[in-house]
């Protein structure tokens, strides 16, 4: 029996903050789209260190390396911030500086998901998904 989760998202963030809590440096999850969007981020920012998209079709999978061997993950902290069932929404002059910018904000905007940073000098707002640090 398959179980689809109402949030994707959360879903993702959950197993991330799993997958440290226990020094996990690997993990697999359902591919998606936007899934993958988010994890690009967290690897430009250098908060996960590799990406891989296996299988085909329906089977798709995203495989997430964490961190290096031997190293801990950089990721201390992932919360959701915009919830199905409550909304959060921030014009492009308040995004939210995270720890003094050792963390980052993702947005999702009419251009895309990005990094607050990126939204912020392209001027532009959004729904706030979650903040990394």
């Amino acid at each position: 029996m398959s179980q689809v989760s109402t949030d994707p998202i959360a879903d993702m963030l959950t197993r991330i903050r799993n997958a440290i809590r226990v020094n996990q440096s690997e993990i697999s999850l359902p591919y998606s789209k936007i899934k993958y969007d988010l994890a690009t981020i967290l690897l430009e920012s250098d908060f996960i260190a590799e990406i891989h998209v296996e299988g085909e079709g329906t089977n798709k999978r995203l495989q997430l390396l964490l961190a290096k061997k031997g190293r801990n993950s950089l990721i201390t902290e992932i919360q959701r911030l915009s919830k199905p069932g409550r909304r959060s929404y921030t014009k492009a002059k308040e995004i939210p500086v995270i720890k003094n910018g050792r963390g980052i904000v993702i947005i999702s905007t009419s251009r895309g998901i990005m990094a607050g940073g990126k939204a912020k000098q392209e001027q532009i707002g959004g729904e706030l998904i979650c903040r990394v640090y």
